[in-house]
Parts: structure tokens; C-alpha cells; sequence
């Protein structure tokens, strides 16, 4: 399983479960029409945001589950003449970057049960119209037999999964070991990174509970145990959106101890990059600034992002609430932040990726999804579209 997926699986099903108050969405056969591109100037000519003749007339984005803050650098390119298709699951409009029609249109699509929760690689193989494929690092090892694809740019500079727990069940404990310590069990859906914990003797192999079914009753009706969540998410939903809980939950974040991934990053079929190379070029550092544009506004993205989930009509819900609170936790908790190494927002560091096929690669080896450990951390990735002038101090 990905490393991406337990957390997916976590808020698509906390939405539906009848211990959660949400509210209800509209008619499945919704579909918005498009509205007018009021006041957006197109790009200068051939300058840094002109991307008609070098990229296709619609750049088509994949996303790894339903719309969502995390993924806000996509949707905030979308412009206002979009349209919805509530049926295909897609949002369409121009393509609008830093203030300037690009000249060619946006398709963002999102993943999870919209695609029959493939992974995006498969995807991205199966159609070739996807240009760009949120792929989490481990998600992009596991596919890189069949599917293999490049990172092009960073987005969530560390990943946002947590373990999280009860702070009154485990005498205020702030640490994942610490809360660890009396061996209750770790309920996850996925065994990676509860074994990545436990080769570092965080917990026991005894206390790895793979039984998480995305539900919050277990949490709730036993909270003895600790669970995987989402720092952009789970502390916010369990304070405010479910009624038997209703207080904080203490936790910390995974990246904190070892989990080194880099979430759903930007990723190219590998057989794709040479040919789009010019596109690349421009369209990279635009998503480069698209990320650091939205959590500096997010209102109206956010908004979008919403509308969708309610026009898509799948069971997952997602509030205004938590969006807003994604936002503030990707930049409070440095979970969107500049390359440590680098100073730069969406290059990928090389010592990083390293580590990263060094620590994953043999778990996923021990998990029967891939057969050999033995991968070049430099075939996984690309800086050479990366704009090095662009951070988020400048």
C-alpha cells in the first residue's frame, strides 16, 4: 500500500460514517457551466507565462484523491471560466498564473475512488493526455517497474501525516514514543511507516494494528490507541466536526522521525519529459509560484476547491473549515516550506533523495511490491525546470 493512501482512506470514509455531522451535498447530475474571464490580461507574448505552442491546449493535471487544500496549487490556476463535470470528475477553465491568462486551458482531475483508486503512475500510463501526476515518493518507487515517472518539482516540502493519540489516555504525552510507551497498539491501514517506526524502536512490531478502516468510532469509543491521521486535517476535524469528541488530539508529525518522503510531488512520465522539455521550462517554476500565491490568498481557492467536492457528489465532504485550517497548518507546521538545502521552494535535494530510496525502498522490498532495493535515486528526479529565483522569503 502507498504511503499516501492510509491517509486518503482515513478522511474519505471519517465523511460518511454516521458519527460525523456533516452537511449534504448537491444533485449528482450537477454540471456548473463556464463563467466569464472577467479583467485577466493575456500573457505577454512569448515571456515567462506565455505558455501557448510549447504546452498542450489543455494542460491536464492528475491529483491522488479528492480535491483538497493540499492540493491548492493546482486548483488555484484554475480560471473563472471554468466548468465542472460532475460526472467525468474534472474542473476546466483557462489557465491562469500570477494574475495572466497563459493561453491555454487547465484540467484537473482528482484521484482516489474517481479512478478506482489507481495509483497516478498507472494513470499516467494509461492516459497519456496527463501531463502532470501528484506521485508521492514511495508511490513513485513502487510504480517504477511499470510506471515509471521523474519528479519535476517539490509541492508539500514534508509530508503531513501524523500518528496521533489522546493526551489525557497517555499522561500528555508529545511525542509518538512517548505516547508509544505503555505498547497500545498503532492503528494504520498501511504497515510502511509503522515498520519504519519500528526499525527505529519507536514501538514494538507487537503493537503495528493494521485493522484502521478510515472510521473515527474505534478512536473515539477506545482511546487507548493511536492512530494515523493528517496534521492538515484530523486535528481540526476531531475538535469541530465530531460531536463525541469535541477536544484536541495530541501528536506528531511522521516527518518528525524518519519519514522523509516528499508528498505528492510533481511528476512527468519519464518518457514524456525530453518532448514537453519546453513546456517544462515555463510551467514548473509557474506551479513553483502558484504554491507559495495560494497560501498567501487561499480564499477564492478554496471556495473552488469546496464547490467541487460538493458538485462531485462521491460521499466525501470537506468544509471551508478545514481548508482554511490545511492552510494555516502547511505553513505553521513548515509542511510547505523552501528546500532546506537549497533555499529554493520546489527543488528537490539530492541527499534527501538518497535517503529516501535508502529508507523505502527496502521496506517496500519486505512488503512484496517491489523486487530489488537496488534503484539510482538520480533516475526519480529533475531540478532542471526548478526556477532557483523563486522562494517563499523573496
Amino acid at each position: 500500500m502507498s504511503l499516501s493512501r492510509p491517509r486518503r482512506l482515513a478522511l474519505a470514509a471519517l465523511t460518511v460514517v454516521p458519527l460525523v455531522a456533516l452537511t449534504g451535498c448537491g444533485g449528482a447530475d450537477e454540471q456548473a457551466g463556464g463563467t466569464t474571464q472577467l479583467d485577466v490580461p493575456a500573457a505577454e507574448a512569448d515571456g515567462p507565462l506565455d505558455l501557448a505552442g510549447v504546452c498542450p491546449a489543455t494542460v491536464v493535471m492528475q491529483q491522488d484523491w479528492q480535491p483538497e487544500a493540499e492540493h491548492g496549487s493546482m486548483y488555484s490556476l484554475v480560471g473563472s471560466d471554468h466548468t465542472v463535470d460532475a460526472e467525468a470528475k474534472s474542473v476546466t477553465g483557462s489557465l491562469v498564473a500570477q494574475g495572466f491568462d497563459t493561453g491555454v486551458d487547465v484540467e484537473v482531475r482528482p484521484g482516489g475512488p474517481n479512478v478506482n483508486f489507481q495509483p497516478v503512475p498507472s494513470l499516467m500510463y494509461l492516459d497519456e493526455s496527463i501531463l502532470l501526476g501528484a506521485v508521492t515518493s514511495d508511490a513513485q518507487i513502487a510504480g517504477l517497474a511499470d510506471n515509471p515517472v521523474v519528479t519535476v518539482a517539490s509541492q508539500l516540502t514534508n509530508s503531513p501525516q501524523i500518528v496521533m493519540w489522546d493526551p489525557e489516555s497517555h499522561d500528555g504525552a508529545a511525542t509518538i514514543e512517548e505516547a508509544a510507551a505503555a505498547g497500545d497498539p498503532i492503528v494504520s491501514s498501511g504497515d510502511v511507516f509503522p515498520q519504519l517506526l519500528a526499525s527505529q524502536g519507536i514501538i514494538d512490531d507487537s503493537q503495528i494494528d493494521l485493522s484502521y478502516e478510515g472510521t473515527p468510532q474505534r478512536f473515539v469509543s477506545d482511546p487507548s490507541i493511536l492512530q494515523q491521521g493528517f496534521a492538515t486535517a484530523e486535528p481540526y476535524i476531531y475538535e469541530n466536526e465530531i460531536p463525541q469528541w469535541g477536544k484536541p488530539i495530541g501528536y506528531q508529525l511522521l516527518a518528525d522521525v524518519g519519514y522523509s518522503v516528499y508528498p505528492e510531488a510533481l511528476a512527468v512520465r519519464a518518457d514524456k519529459v525530453e518532448e514537453n522539455a519546453d513546456c517544462l521550462a515555463k510551467l514548473v517554476p509557474i506551479m513553483q509560484q502558484a504554491q507559495i500565491d495560494y497560501l498567501e490568498d487561499p480564499q477564492a481557492t478554496n471556495e473552488l476547491i469546496v464547490d467541487l467536492v460538493d458538485q462531485y457528489q462521491t460521499g466525501w465532504t470537506y468544509s471551508l473549515g478545514v481548508a482554511d485550517y490545511s492552510v494555516q497548518a502547511q505553513k505553521d507546521l513548515d509542511i510547505v516550506s523552501d528546500d532546506p538545502a537549497s533555499g529554493v521552494f520546489g527543488r528537490l535535494d539530492p541527499e534527501r533523495m538518497t535517503e529516501i530510496v535508502d529508507t523505502f525502498a527496502p521496506i517496500l522490498v519486505d512488503a512484496g511490491q517491489i523486487e530489488s532495493a537496488d534503484i539510482d535515486p538520480e533516475s526519480l528526479y529533475t531540478n532542471e525546470f526548478i526556477d532557483d529565483a523563486i522562494s517563499m522569503g523573496s
